[in-house]
């Protein structure tokens, strides 16, 4: 089956309508049935509850609550880098933006305009830069980390579609991580810009930073931004920045001439929060 008939159905479904359930059972408070429920997904996606704070199921009040767990101290030591791999997942796609397109899969790729919401004079500073995405699956750890140390400037919030994120979406649905719904986080550092984009994707109930907290709901169906230049919002190299409450897919802007990647990355690599991602040229 081809990629574009397997990605058919998700244009036919109540995307948003089954994305605001799963929001709101995920954060319910439902005893034995909560348990049973992180049970059964800790069991079917074989997720590691040593690696958390809190290693017993019966300690979460709810699916979010379990979703978002902490590590426990120690469990991602951070590489002696420049750019750390900021979340647990597997590496999509990552190099260099040709122009203004970051691509996507075979066949498939998209602006930097669109990424980011529209803002050609944001979108322009990363012109002929580099850029990765991450994709998180079920079993990943779903906090986000900063892969260098960062000053927060503008948090977009873009309005979208609720595709899912995986492999197969990816390659079946064009321009997708321009397409669904996105937050949009912009940093100065001392060797210029970056970008740390959160995608949302179907039944992702929400993404959360933590300067802001929620960010989605509410859905207003139109772009939304927050200016922090009079802020002084430092997030140091892995410190938490954020995180998906269901979900989902990073995807990274760098400037040109600013971030050489690690050699030994590689399209479907799995990686972690804290391991090399790269140095400055």
């Amino acid at each position: 089956m081809s990629d574009r008939l397997a990605v058919l159905p998700q244009y036919l479904i109540p995307k948003q309508a089954l994305t605001v359930l799963a929001g709101k059972l995920a954060s319910a408070e439902a005893g034995s049935l909560t348990t049973s429920v992180i049970r059964w997904f800790v069991g079917r996606y074989d997720v590691n509850m040593a690696e958390a704070a809190n290693p017993d199921i019966a300690g979460y009040k709810s699916f979010n609550e379990f979703f978002t767990r902490p590590l426990r101290d120690g469990a991602r030591p951070l590489a002696d880098a420049d750019f750390l791999s900021p979340v647990d997942g597997a590496i999509s796609q990552f190099g260099a933006i040709a122009r203004d397109q970051i691509f996507q899969a075979k066949g498939h790729s998209y602006s930097t305009t669109a990424l980011v919401g529209g803002d050609r004079e944001l979108a322009a500073r990363f012109e002929n830069g580099s850029f990765a995405t991450l994709y998180l699956s079920p079993r990943d750890y779903h906090r986000i980390h900063m892969p260098c140390d960062g000053k927060l400037t503008r948090m977009i919030y873009v309005p979208g579609a609720l595709f899912s994120v995986n492999p197969t979406t990816a390659r079946g649905v064009p321009g997708l991580f321009a397409r669904n719904e996105r937050v949009v986080c912009v940093f100065e550092t001392a060797g210029g810009p970056f970008v740390l984009t959160l995608v949302g994707a179907t039944i992702v109930g929400s993404m959360a930073t933590v300067w802001h907290g929620v960010v989605n709901p509410p859905r207003p169906g139109v772009i939304r931004e927050w200016r922090y230049d009079e802020q002084n919002v430092v997030l140091r190299k892995g410190e938490e920045m954020g995180r998906f409450l269901l979900g989902s897919t990073v995807v990274m802007l760098f400037p040109k001439d600013r971030l050489s990647f690690n050699p030994d990355w590689s399209p479907t690599r799995s990686i972690r929060m804290g391991e090399t991602m790269g140095s400055n040229i």
